[in-house]
């Protein structure tokens, strides 16, 4: 255990929250003024030209929380380097995503976007930040890159409706909280509660019909980091091996978006790189379900996942097995019926 006490997360999450809060409507107006706003497109579906910048506040809010909680906190040893690599790692997200979102409608090309993105995961995973469970380390190293980028990107992907993303990120960063926290790695607890607090703070006026904002590739592209650098810090179990693979289900929706729109789009020819309408959300909005409703059911499903991946570090082996079974059949059955869903 770390000692510390748990009003101090508390504090932390508040504090960021409070922030992104604040700063989310200032930096609108500043994309308003500078005419940084997404305009619709065949693929994106929003009606009206956007407000950017959002994923500005949320950065700013999580780095003011964690700055803020160091002065008052005696951090144990190796926690304040390992928070400087995520805010230096998530700083060069943010800016890779920011010069993306500046060169819209175009934006950077996807080769370029791709070697960043693997140019901050390798020194990331070079300062330590790796999968501990896999042998040789180089396989462990590559396979962190992977991770790294790839859930960056599953963020990216999945901020295709209002609320979407920004509720999964405060969702998915409480469920890390949770797990993690009976651990030794403070930096993961605070890093989790100072996300989940950026994230919700943010999302009101993500939602907002009069002063939305979106959160763009600038924002979500540091929460994706943030989350996979947070989900290689925790020990997880030491009750079955089967536990390292928690995050899997803390980040099951976005992960889960990727590889089924990844999977479609290569069934029918087209590259899993190039923007299409065909991810789950949209297929349920084609159900007839309301988008704040999908938000709603979407969350739901990652309040369920977190409180497996906290139950799959207590149980049997068998135990987790049986519980991994089960949710692996359930989202190939969701798979298949969202599948089946025309979206044209």
């Amino acid at each position: 255990m770390s000692g510390l006490p748990v009003n101090l997360y508390i504090i932390c999450f508040i504090t960021a929250l409070a922030v992104s809060a604040a700063l989310t409507p200032l930096f609108r107006l500043l994309a308003i003024k500078t005419g940084e706003l997404d305009k619709p497109t065949e693929v994106k579906t929003h009606k009206v030209p956007t407000p950017l910048l959002g994923g500005a506040a949320v950065f700013a809010a999580f780095a003011f929380a964690l700055v803020c909680i160091r002065l008052f906190t005696s951090f144990p040893t190796g926690t304040l380097r390992d928070l400087r690599i995520i805010l230096a790692g998530g700083l060069g997200m943010f800016v890779l995503g920011l010069v993306d979102d500046l060169k819209k409608p175009a934006g950077l090309s996807v080769k370029t976007k791709f070697f960043f993105q693997f140019l901050i995961a390798g020194i990331t995973v070079y300062c330590g930040f790796r999968i501990q469970f896999l042998t040789p380390e180089y396989l462990a190293a590559v396979i962190s890159m992977v991770w790294i980028t790839g859930v960056s990107n599953a963020l990216n992907l999945i901020d295709i409706m209002d609320g979407l993303s920004a509720s999964q990120v405060a969702l998915c960063a409480l469920g890390f909280l949770m797990i993690s926290f009976p651990s030794e790695a403070v930096y993961v607890n605070f890093a989790s509660a100072a996300l989940a607090g950026a994230a919700a703070g943010f999302l009101p006026w993500n939602m907002s019909k009069k002063y939305k904002i979106f959160m763009g590739d600038s924002g979500s592209l540091v929460c994706g980091y943030i989350l996979a650098v947070i989900a290689l810090g925790a020990s997880y179990t030491n009750v079955n091996p089967l536990g390292v693979y928690a995050p899997l289900l803390v980040l099951a929706v976005p992960v889960f978006d990727t590889l089924f729109v990844s999977v479609i789009r290569m069934k029918h020819g087209i590259s899993p790189f190039k923007g299409s309408r065909d991810h789950f959300a949209l297929r349920l909005e084609k159900a007839g379900l309301s988008r704040p409703k999908i938000v709603m059911v979407t969350s739901g499903a990652t309040l369920i996942l977190c409180s497996a991946a906290c139950v799959l570090t207590l149980i049997s082996l068998q135990g987790s097995i049986a519980l991994l079974a089960v949710t692996v059949t359930a989202l190939l059955l969701v798979a298949f019926q969202l599948a089946r869903i025309k979206i044209s």
